[in-house]
């Protein structure tokens, strides 16, 4: 499974990095792992960690019915993945689709420093609670189906990994952003929050650009992120650092 998806790990970045968590124990409960095979060679993969949608890597299109029908017993809330993948699972479901996000990946070409009062640090140890309350936060407005989740466990581990950075203004932290270790090259960056009585000055760029030095100092040669296209304030901000579009995705819910 990790060796397909290394083979193209920007357009299987989300799955890649969740199996990476898998490994390291996170999002274990009730995991479900599928692989696609064609003469005995893996040709696909989707990967299941409830309480979240399935994932599907940039599987064959014409897989999706044969995979739905394979999981049709499972109470599946919905679908990510590239677009057409996803559209062509979505359509094979038996069960409606009731809503879904529309949301570009992107892709760092240049990295280009904006202009914002402040420093960017790794957050450590002591930061954890209010980090956890940070990305609850981001769940509520961004992902808020996912918005119940505790995001403690994940926090933990990745600040023990130095993959969160804060920006600090004034003597205080504004905003957030982490990236992931990259895995074959690849780094992907998210979430990214600002405190609401902190926006419009730039702190969420600044946060980002640091996030992104971050991943390249790494190790990083890809650095990727994934935007809801509702939100032209986020797209923009993220083109202007540096960021350009590579291809379409979407959140599907059943």
């Amino acid at each position: 499974m990790l060796q397909w998806l290394e083979r193209d790990p920007v357009l299987n970045t989300v799955p890649l990095t969740v199996l990476h968590r898998l490994r390291l124990g996170q999002f274990s409960d009730g995991a479900l792992l599928g692989r696609l095979t064609d003469d005995g060679v893996v040709a696909g993969v989707a990967i299941r960690t409830p309480p979240y949608p399935l994932l599907l890597g940039a599987i064959p299109e014409g897989s999706a019915k044969a995979l739905a029908e394979t999981l049709r017993d499972h109470d599946l809330p919905g679908v990510n993945g590239p677009l057409a993948q996803a559209d062509a699972f979505a359509a094979s479901w038996h069960r409606p689709e009731t809503g879904r996000m529309s949301q570009r990946l992107y892709f760092l070409d240049t990295l280009t420093a904006p202009a914002a009062e402040g420093e960017a640090r790794v957050a450590v140890a002591g930061d954890i609670a209010f980090v956890v309350e940070w990305y609850s936060a981001f769940l509520a407005e961004a992902e808020p189906a996912n918005a119940g989740d505790d995001p403690t466990s994940q926090v933990t581990v990745r600040i023990r990994a130095g993959e969160i950075l804060l920006w600090e203004a004034d003597g205080r932290p504004v905003a957030v952003a982490a990236f992931s270790t990259p895995l074959a090259g690849m780094s992907r960056i998210g979430p990214v929050y600002t405190l609401p009585n902190a926006r419009g000055k730039g702190y969420g760029s600044a946060v980002t650009h640091a996030a992104s030095r971050a991943a390249q100092r790494a190790g990083a040669g890809r650095v990727l992120l994934l935007t809801d296209l509702a939100n032209p304030t986020s797209n923009s901000i993220y083109q202007a650092i540096g960021y350009r579009p590579v291809s379409d995705y979407a959140s599907v819910r059943f």
